[in-house]
C-alpha cells in the first residue's frame, strides 16, 4: 500500500491537484489516487480506507469540492491522519467546500489547507509522515531549499530585468 492515499470525489479535480502527486513523488513518497464519494460511494470508501490502514497508510489526503464530506467520512473511520483540500468548484467557488472540510465535530479532526492547496498538502503529508523517518524529513529540507532556490532565482531575473 502507499505511503499516501489520496481521494478525491471526481476526476475532474485532477487538473487542481496535479502538482501534489507531482510533489510527493519529488519527496520520494508512494502516492495512490482514487475517485472516491463520501455519498455516492460510501462502502467502498470504508473499504479502500481499511485496507490502506491495514497496509501501512501513513496518510489520508482527500479533495472535494461543495459539501465536501470525503474527507470527514474518511476521517471518521480510520486512526491515521486526514488532510482535506477544498476544491473549488459550485458557485461559491470552494468556500462552501472549505468551510464543509474545517468544521468537523469533536474527535473527527481533519487537518484543511486551502482552496486548491494541493502541493501544501502534499508538503504537510511529507512532513507528518518525516516525523517518524529521518529520510523524508530530510527531503521535505531539501524540497523547501529548492523552493527558495527558484524564488531567489525569479527575482535575480526580474533584478536584470530592470537594470537594462
Amino acid at each position: 500500500m502507499p505511503q499516501v492515499a489520496w481521494m478525491m470525489g471526481s476526476d475532474s479535480d485532477y487538473p487542481k491537484l496535479e502538482a501534489g502527486f507531482k510533489a510527493l513523488k519529488e519527496l520520494g513518497i508512494s502516492v495512490e489516487g482514487r475517485v472516491l464519494s463520501a455519498h455516492r460511494t460510501p462502502d467502498a470508501t470504508r473499504e479502500f480506507v481499511a485496507k490502506c490502514e491495514a497496509g501501512g497508510t501513513k496518510v489520508f489526503i482527500c479533495a472535494a469540492g461543495m459539501a465536501a464530506h470525503l474527507a470527514g467520512a474518511v476521517a471518521a473511520h480510520s486512526s491515521r491522519p486526514v488532510i482535506g483540500i477544498p476544491v473549488d468548484s459550485g458557485a461559491l467557488k470552494g468556500l462552501d467546500a472549505l468551510l464543509s472540510t474545517a468544521q468537523m465535530p469533536p474527535g473527527v479532526p481533519v487537518a484543511t489547507v486551502g482552496i486548491d492547496g494541493a502541493v501544501n498538502a502534499a508538503v504537510l503529508a511529507a512532513q507528518i509522515i518525516g516525523t517518524g523517518d529521518d529520510a523524508v524529513a530530510k527531503k521535505v529540507v531539501e524540497w523547501r531549499a529548492s523552493q527558495t532556490a527558484k524564488v531567489l532565482e525569479k527575482d535575480k531575473r526580474l533584478a536584470e530585468k530592470l537594470k537594462g
